[in-house]
């Protein structure tokens, strides 16, 4: 089957700073445009696994490609979740790993007495020692977290900071992961619908125009 044309995008105005990520979504607009019927929606689902164009951006890509808005929301919140699997499943394990061994480190000191003056030395590192500092998108994250809680942080998670990196810091917090994935999952639907009926607004009346 043959690919369809893509829609003509004017050029940047010269001297204009063109974003990363809209650089990246606009290449796979391009993409789209030239494969097959058949292959878009894949092509829709690996941008929508890519941190910071998620399926917001993914959606986007679809509709403005031709897709069915149905579609394309699909294929990029699949991609966007498939992403988040992906990441809960290597944070948690990480986690895991490093809790072990402390545990056994706490295990090995415990019948060994403590040197003069060191006794109950924390095995932590002290608050702030080497830390760099927060970035803005993590601290309106951590203080959604702390306000509205994990429901509240994942939905709103995405206007500060992208999903996968979501999904890590709340189960390197220790945040059950099964918790983590159900509430990711259901922010993912919210944006990516909210892009997806967005964007297809925006096509009709420019299509109207």
């Amino acid at each position: 089957m043959a690919a369809r044309p893509g829609r003509p995008r004017p050029p940047p105005a010269e001297g204009a700073t063109v974003n990363p990520v809209e650089q990246l979504i606009s290449r796979f607009q391009d993409l789209v445009a030239q494969v097959p019927d058949l292959v878009q929606p894949l092509i829709v689902l690996l941008a929508g696994a890519v941190p910071f164009v998620e399926g917001e951006g993914g959606a986007v890509v679809g509709v403005l490609g031709g897709l069915h808005p149905v579609v394309a929301a699909v294929a990029a919140g699949t991609g966007n979740l498939l992403c988040v699997l992906g990441v809960v499943v290597l944070t948690s394990r990480a986690r895991a790993a490093v809790v072990t061994r402390r545990s056994d480190r706490v295990a090995v000191g415990a019948g060994a007495a403590a040197p003069e003056g060191e006794e109950g030395t924390n095995l932590a590192a002290p608050a702030g020692a080497g830390a760099k500092p927060k970035s803005n998108g993590r601290q309106r994250f951590d203080r959604w977290l702390v306000r509205f809680g994990v429901p509240g942080a994942s939905l709103l998670g995405p206007l500060a900071v992208p999903t996968p990196f979501t999904a890590a810091l709340l189960v390197g917090s220790g945040t059950p992961r099964g918790w983590v994935l159900l509430w990711q999952a259901v922010a993912i639907v919210l944006w990516t619908t909210v892009a997806t009926v967005s964007a297809w607004l925006a096509l009709q009346v420019v299509t109207l125009v």
